[in-house]
């Protein structure tokens, strides 16, 4: 009796712990099944052929060293069969894993590759240095995990590439306006 005394005086100075006890526990329980479903999801991600796929193209292109190789074959082939090579990371970061974020920081490292790979001769030397396939799955791999070291540096080439898109776009804009001009001056 003296404890639903205690009780009933409890709750009328509002300190009903049974209430507070099961609001926590039900919370507790809806938080460890968010976290169920993630690691769920983590691991139906990264079971795909298509992240195996990645692994694979980072393993033999930057590891295996065949990024610096094809970028050997001349006129500008073997950049452009590497470039291709990197669309499994652009596919799976825009449409697996779903992250415009992600998807940019994946463009970064595959423009920065390009641009360095591009240069004559000394291209293929930064080739070997430049690991953008073990990269580009350490940031997509690292994001599926919530690391939060990768996710900040997705969030910083992610916004260097949206900076560089829009001053591509600024340029394309002037150069459109330019040969409009042009072409009024002509005719």
């Amino acid at each position: 009796m003296e404890s639903s005394r205690r009780q009933q005086a409890q709750s009328d100075l509002g300190m009903n712990f049974e209430r507070e006890d099961l609001k926590r526990n039900a919370a507790l329980a809806k938080e460890q099944e968010r976290v169920e479903k993630k690691q769920a999801k983590r691991e139906q991600m990264m079971n795909r052929s298509s992240y195996r796929m990645m692994v694979k193209t980072a393993k033999y292109m930057d590891k295996y060293y065949l990024d610096p190789l094809i970028g050997l074959i001349p006129g500008g082939f073997g950049d452009t069969i590497s470039s291709l090579l990197a669309f499994p990371f652009i596919y799976y970061s825009l449409c697996v894993v779903k992250s415009i974020p992600l998807t940019l920081a994946v463009i970064y490292n595959i423009l920065i590759d390009v641009m360095l790979g591009a240069i004559p001769v000394i291209g293929n030397v930064f080739d070997i240095f430049k690991r953008s396939y073990v990269d580009n799955l350490k940031l997509i791999t690292g994001y599926i995990e919530d690391d939060k070291e990768i996710i900040s540096k997705v969030r910083k080439k992610a916004f260097a590439t949206a900076v560089l898109i829009a001053i591509v776009c600024f340029l394309i804009y002037w150069v459109v306006r330019a040969a409009i001009a042009f072409f009024h001056m002509l005719f």
